[in-house]
């Protein structure tokens, strides 16, 4: 199948680069909006069966232009939220986002059992984010799935067999960047495309946002 996983649009969290990953969660700012909005015209050309959000609000919303395009409902995946931030939760200091961060590209390097402080591990991401994709990836030819900057990023890197772990440290996503694969959960993926700017352009990027799920780690460092 082909697995477009977008990133949300932006969020006030993201503009202040603090790290915001509980429930629901943000709307979108109105850059955020804009961002979305565009996403129908970007994917015209593109054959979507279903689109997928996660749990969080942000998701839901950058989604819906889409879905109205499409005719398609918005269905919601309990597995697909941000990676939880635990103690880190609403910290923007430099310190605290590089742990997380640096907690986060551990998994994604195979290294599973670093807790992140006060949350969960990297088991406990792998399994509910491979449990939706799987779902996905079993039922469909083509998928928009709706997720977020650091479960993207690491959760793509470690799946594709044809890039290295540490892939997803050295390249951005910014809001609405798209990251597409090409396989199965079953079978294995293959990253075909990883856009790190908004799929609307460099216009809707927005270069004074802090965004510290979205930066590499030399951004953060």
């Amino acid at each position: 199948m082909r697995l477009f996983l977008i990133r949300h649009g932006q969020t006030p969290a993201n503009v202040l680069g603090s790290l915001d990953t509980n429930h629901p969660g943000p709307g979108l700012t109105t850059l955020g909006e804009q961002q979305a909005a565009v996403i129908p015209r970007a994917l015209e050309n593109e054959p979507i069966d279903a689109i997928f959000a996660s749990t969080l609000r942000r998701t839901q919303l950058t989604a819906g232009p889409l879905a109205v395009a499409r005719g398609l409902d918005v269905q919601i995946a309990g597995g697909l939220h941000e990676i939880e931030a635990g103690e880190l939760e609403g910290r923007n200091d430099q310190a605290s986002v590089v742990k997380y961060m640096q907690t986060v590209f551990a998994w994604g390097a195979g290294n599973l059992d670093v807790r992140m402080p006060g949350a969960g591990t990297g088991h406990d991401f792998f399994a509910r984010f491979d449990t939706d994709i799987s779902a996905v990836s079993a039922e469909l030819e083509t998928a928009a799935v709706f997720s977020h900057g650091a479960a993207i990023r690491v959760w793509a890197a470690a799946r594709a067999a044809n890039v290295p772990p540490e892939f997803a440290g050295l390249n951005n996503l910014d809001n609405t960047g798209v990251v597409e694969l090409t396989g199965s959960q079953a079978d294995g993926w293959t990253l075909v495309s990883w856009a790190g700017m908004p799929v609307g352009g460099q216009h809707l990027a927005d270069a004074t946002a802090e965004d510290p799920t979205g930066d590499t780690l030399s951004a953060q460092a």
